[in-house]
């Protein structure tokens, strides 16, 4: 069971949350060009997936952090600096060049939620990431089906029910408790609800 729930871990890593919605957003979209498609999935693929796993390890290396899990306050304040310039390079540089509104405040979002699990590291709080990053893809999952008139209610099924597997195995290794874990969804939810007035 450990092994199986570690699995489920490390599949739903925040990690793959940036490009995960990225995908998901060209595979929805009824309308997207192949350059479109190239110019924001391969560089968002190498900010943030390739960069970050260059940066954990060299902190690694340098003993800042120990695990890609980060279990310590300490720990988790360098990854979430590094995240946040990432994702303002993304906002900044990425997207302007292939424009996509939907993505733009995808990132936006996620800039939010980023900075407010931040905010909450500084008053002693650990916000668990890989809530977070469930609570905004499936938010965007939502938000793209109400935009896009298109169905995929069983998608957002199947990610609900993946969703309650990352919060069982999360609270099943002690990585955090009921608290962090709820903070971390309602984070994630609320920083993608609040902007979609502005893409829906």
């Amino acid at each position: 069971m450990r092994h199986l729930l570690n699995i489920v871990s490390y599949l739903f890593h925040p990690l793959f949350i940036p490009i995960g919605g990225t995908i998901l957003y060209f595979i929805v979209a009824p309308y997207s060009t192949l350059e479109v498609q190239s110019g924001n999935i391969l560089p968002i693929f190498i900010l943030t997936v390739i960069i970050p796993i260059i940066f954990f390890l060299i902190l690694k290396n340098l003993g800042v952090i120990h695990s890609i899990f980060l279990p310590t306050i300490e720990e988790r304040k360098y990854p979430l600096y590094i995240s946040c310039i990432l994702f303002l390079m993304i906002l900044y540089k990425v997207i302007p060049n292939n424009y996509v509104h939907e993505l733009f405040y995808f990132f936006t979002g996620l800039l939010t939620a980023t900075g407010t699990a931040l905010i909450l590291l500084f008053l002693k709080f650990k916000t668990s990431m890989h809530l977070l990053g469930m609570g905004s893809i499936l938010m965007f999952m939502i938000g793209l089906s109400i935009h896009f008139e298109v169905n995929i209610t069983l998608a957002i099924s199947l990610f609900v029910l993946f969703t309650g597997l990352v919060t069982t195995s999360r609270l099943y290794l002690k990585a955090h408790s009921r608290t962090e874990l709820l903070i971390g969804f309602l984070i994630g939810c609320c920083s993608q609800l609040i902007i979609l007035k502005y893409w829906l």
